[in-house]
C-alpha cells in the first residue's frame, strides 16, 4: 500500500468503526482485568508481554501496552496504510485509558473458567477492534513486516515471539499458569477468527467424476448451490497412464453446515468421484449469499 494514500477520516469516524472499536476495547479490558491479571494469567502477543511487564516489575498494564504497541503502529502506517494506522492508534488509546481508569473485580477464580472466559472476551476484543479496521495487538503487524525479512510466514512468526513469551511465563509465573496462559491463547485465538471471519465459515469443495453432468444438476437444482467449471481431464492412473477422458472439473462453495450432506450425496451419485476441500478466509460477490436465502 502506497504510504502517500490519504487518511479516509469517514471510515475512521463512522458509526460502525467507532462501535466496534469501543466493543472491542470494553471486552479486552473485561478480559485483562477481570480474568487475566488477578489471577495472574497471561495471553499472547503484546497483551501478554505488557502483563508479563506488569507481573514481574509492578507496572500499570496500560504503559506497556500502549509503548509497545506505538512502534508497531508506526511500521503500519508506512507498511500497511494510514487509515488502518490511525484505527490501531484509537484502539491502542482507548484500550489504555480503560484499563487506567476502570476497576473491574475478579469475575473468579476457577482457572478452567478463567482460561476460558478471559480467552472468550479478549477474542471478541480483538475481532471486534479487527472489524473496526485496527488492532489492539500490534504483534501481527510485525509479523507481516518481518515476513518480507525473513524466509518465515507470518503464523511461524507469531509462533516464535508467543512460545518465547510463554516460556518466560513459565519461569516467571510457574508451569501450571503459563499452561493455563496457553489455553487462554488459543481460546482467544479462535473466538478472534470467528468475530473477523464469522461463523458462516465458507468451504471451497472441488468434485471430479465421470458422472460431471448429473454432478452438476444435482449441486445446482437439488443443493440450490451455485457452480463454477472448469474444463479439465481425468485418469493418469499408476498402470494405465496412457487413458485419459475429458471431464468437467466442478467447484461450488458451501458453508461448513451443508458440507457432510453434500458429500454424502456425492459419493452415493459415484462412489468413485474424488473431490477435495479448501477452506476459504473470506467471499463475497456472485450468487452465494442471495442463493442460500432461497
Amino acid at each position: 500500500m502506497s504510504v502517500s494514500e490519504s487518511i479516509h477520516w469517514e471510515s475512521i469516524f463512522s458509526f460502525k468503526s467507532i462501535l466496534y472499536i469501543i466493543l472491542g476495547a470494553t471486552c479486552a479490558t473485561v478480559a485483562i482485568k477481570g480474568f487475566m491479571i488477578p489471577n495472574h494469567f497471561i495471553d499472547g502477543g503484546v497483551t501478554g508481554i505488557s502483563i508479563l511487564i506488569h507481573e514481574i516489575f509492578h507496572i500499570d498494564v496500560s504503559i506497556p501496552l500502549l509503548l509497545i504497541n506505538v512502534p508497531f503502529i508506526i511500521i503500519g502506517y508506512f507498511k500497511i496504510g494510514k487509515t488502518f494506522a490511525v484505527h490501531a492508534f484509537i484502539a491502542v488509546i482507548l484500550l489504555a485509558i480503560l484499563l487506567q481508569f476502570i476497576e473491574i473485580p475478579a469475575i473468579t477464580n476457577d482457572k478452567v473458567l478463567i482460561a476460558i472466559f478471559g480467552g472468550l472476551f479478549i477474542g471478541l476484543g480483538i475481532g471486534f477492534v479487527i472489524k473496526g479496521g485496527g488492532v489492539i495487538d500490534g504483534l501481527e503487524v510485525i509479523a507481516e513486516y518481518s515476513n518480507k525479512k525473513f524466509a518465515l510466514s507470518a503464523g511461524e512468526i507469531i509462533m516464535v515471539i508467543n512460545t518465547i513469551i510463554f516460556l518466560i511465563a513459565a519461569y516467571s509465573l510457574g508451569i501450571e499458569k503459563a499452561m493455563y496462559s496457553i489455553l487462554t491463547y488459543f481460546t482467544a485465538l479462535q473466538v478472534s477468527e470467528y468475530v473477523v471471519d464469522g461463523f458462516e465459515e465458507y468451504t471451497s469443495l472441488t468434485v471430479i467424476s465421470s458422472k460431471h453432468e448429473e454432478m452438476k444438476s444435482m449441486i445446482v437444482n437439488d443443493y440450490n448451490k451455485a457452480i463454477s467449471v472448469y474444463k479439465g481431464e481425468r485418469g493418469y492412473l499408476p498402470g494405465s497412464f496412457d487413458i485419459k477422458h475429458d471431464t468437467d472439473i466442478v467447484v461450488t462453495v458451501v458453508t461448513r453446515l451443508e458440507i457432510h450432506k453434500l458429500k454424502n450425496a456425492i459419493f452415493q451419485m459415484d462412489p468413485k468421484a474424488f473431490l477435495f476441500i479448501q477452506r476459504i478466509k473470506e467471499v463475497g460477490g456472485g450468487e452465494i449469499k442471495r442463493l442460500r436465502n432461497h
